[in-house]
């Protein structure tokens, strides 16, 4: 596919707490597209971060008795250690604190200014701090105790804010929204989320406030430094810095703008998929081509939450289980954008049955045959039948096709639904071929068939790179694969393993999993 760009962002992530499962499963899930999109040949700019700047930060620090650059410093420090735990592969890490991002936001205001899309007025409504978002009083909801709740599921309270503000007009944007919404369909993802978007702006749009007097951390309102900037004004103009913004004759502009792809969690869709290309529009930039609003994660049927105790630490769970495990989990067991609950017997059940039991045992017992068969050596084949041509063909160039669409959608599971049915294909191959009897009755056909295993194994493990890239290097190591021929590009008959090739000793990648609740 040549040197296509791919640009693909996650939401930055407040400081005001630590990292937890919602924070590693969006990362991850961009992790996987970034990786896909490298094998496959494009160029890749993966962006994450955090987001420094707000009221939310300047109570937490509050509430600590530090600064809240301190609490920024350190939190966003907590971020960078969980994408190396977790193995992400971003090629730019941000912070709203740095003099490039500060620069590009107060670039991005005097164009609003200019436009005449910005004006100064007074702002008196419902905000929830949590949210670090306003709402008018026909979307609250009322809690048990009867207090005023944001809608947004977080169960936030709101307080009512009168003071100074600029903003946004976004009501003039309503109708240019919708058109831009029909003539890109597939601006936002899943279906449900574009509904409920379309639904949204619909019902009207009022002006948005956009600067805040009443509290000091956050970026400065250009020629009026009693304001700071909305904090949303703020984290969004990130995707736009990381790319050269304000230079927008810049290499890295003019290579990666539009964004591919923005990822993020359902709670935080509106900001992206109405303010955010508003925002863009109003300035003249072109909004990104998808935005996709994936679902939350609950934990043992029980909604995570702090008060609960029941939040789950991602690096704990890499740490029981391996991060290869918890990788593929995440991505497979729930259908990308639904809601999903985690669970510990899930967990088991699913790497044991498709880790352990799929990919790794497949591997396991073509690679010992081979050892103890074909002197620890790529087997030298005969001729190949219809069934091991397509066999290799189902695990190989297939596969690729029918991955690249689905990751393309982001349909993360229904992509290793299509990789765990080319290792079914395989199993299925091995139990009718039966390698293990053939080498007293047909010992070139049996070469010919663990030669045909040994090469699907190949081809399924360099796809599924993105996903377990850690025991696919393993493996590919066990099959004596070069570092320089592991991409996409060598899934065909010119890359196919060499016969004759020395073979390592195979050694297990997948440890069966116990669940603890149960031994």
């Amino acid at each position: 596919m040549g040197e296509e760009p791919y640009y693909v962002t996650t939401p930055i992530y407040y400081v005001n707490d630590v990292p937890h499962i919602g924070h590693a499963y969006t990362t991850l899930a961009c992790d996987a597209l970034a990786r896909f999109m490298r094998l496959d040949g494009r160029r890749v700019m993966f962006l994450t971060g955090t987001d420094e700047h707000g009221q939310k930060v300047e109570k937490a620090a509050d509430d600590l008795g530090i600064g809240a650059q301190e609490l920024a410093d350190r939190n966003s420090a907590n971020f960078r250690d969980l994408a190396v735990t977790m193995g992400y592969t971003n090629d730019d890490f941000i912070r709203t604190t740095e003099p490039r991002h500060i620069d590009a936001v107060q670039h991005l205001w005097r164009i609003l200014i200019e436009r005449e899309e910005i004006y100064l007025g007074t702002y008196a409504g419902w905000y929830s701090v949590r949210d670090e978002a306003f709402f008018s009083e026909s979307e609250l909801i009322k809690g048990e105790d009867g207090k005023l709740l944001a809608p947004t599921g977080t169960g936030a309270e709101v307080e009512w804010v009168e003071e100074p503000s600029y903003f946004f007009r976004l009501s003039a944007w309503q109708d240019r929204l919708l058109e831009f919404y029909d003539a890109h369909p597939d601006f936002i993802a899943p279906d449900t989320r574009r509904n409920e978007v379309v639904s949204f702006v619909s019902g009207g749009l009022q002006d948005l406030s956009v600067s805040r007097t009443s509290f000091q951390w956050g970026v400065p309102v250009p020629d009026n430094p009693d304001h700071v900037m909305y904090v949303w004004l703020d984290a969004l103009t990130n995707y736009l810095t990381a790319v050269g913004y304000p230079d927008t004759n810049s290499e890295a502009f003019q290579t990666y703008w539009p964004a591919d792809l923005h990822m993020v969690g359902k709670d935080i869709l509106r900001f992206h998929a109405v303010y955010w290309p508003a925002f863009l529009l109003a300035a003249g930039i072109e909004p990104p081509k998808r935005v996709f609003a994936h679902g939350w994660w609950t934990n043992e049927g029980e909604k995570i939450s702090k008060s609960l105790g029941n939040v789950i630490d991602p690096l704990a769970l890499v740490e029981e289980y391996g991060l290869d495990q918890v990788r593929y989990f995440l991505l497979r067991e729930v259908p990308f954008g639904n809601d999903g609950d985690f669970s510990r017997a899930a967990m088991v059940q699913r790497v044991n049955g498709d880790l352990a039991n799929g990919i790794g045992n497949l591997a396991q017992r073509t690679l010992t045959l081979i050892q103890r068969n074909c002197d620890a050596q790529v087997p030298d084949p005969a001729d190949f039948t219809d069934d091991d041509t397509n066999l290799r063909l189902d695990c190989g160039p297939r596969l690729l096709v029918a991955m690249r669409q689905e990751m393309n959608q982001q349909r993360f599971h229904i992509a290793l639904q299509e990789l765990m049915a080319a290792v079914s294909a395989a199993d299925a191959y091995i139990t009718a071929n039966e390698p293990w009897a053939l080498k007293k009755t047909d010992p070139a056909r049996m070469a010919t068939v663990l030669y045909t295993l040994a090469e699907a194994i190949r081809t399924v493990v360099i796809l599924a790179q993105p996903i377990i890239p850690g025991a696919a290097a393993r493996l590919l190591d066990q099959l004596a694969v070069p570092d320089d021929a592991r991409t996409f590009a060598q899934i065909k008959e010119e890359s196919a393993l060499a016969p004759g090739t020395a073979l390592p000793k195979p050694e297990g990648v997948f440890p069966r999993l116990v669940d603890n609740a149960d031994a």
